[in-house]
């Protein structure tokens, strides 16, 4: 595995990054008592977020939901490249593929 989805409805109460950050914390533990193997896991720095349309919620639930066979298709790094691109967003090389 080399990424997560997280679809979740941010709060005005917690900034993305604080959200972010207490995701990786708590589940960078939670990985390490499953198994001896992970002990040196780790998240990379940097991560994507993007928002989504309300009216498309299903459809990203669908996409989540069926990401094995999609990446089978279309590998996740060349995925990801796109969507900054057709977005328009500005990246730092170095947080994608670390």
């Amino acid at each position: 595995m080399d990424h997560v989805h997280i679809l979740c409805m941010l709060s005005k109460k917690i900034a993305l990054m604080t959200l972010v950050q207490k995701v990786k914390a708590n589940s960078s533990k939670w990985f390490k008592t499953k198994d001896k193997r992970l002990e040196n896991f780790f998240w990379q720095d940097g991560y994507g977020a993007f928002s989504v349309n309300p009216s498309e919620v299903d459809r990203v639930i669908s996409y989540i939901q069926n990401q094995h066979e999609h990446h089978q298709n279309k590998g996740y790094k060349k995925e990801y490249l796109s969507l900054l691109k057709k977005y328009e967003m500005e990246y730092d090389e170095k947080y994608v593929w670390d």
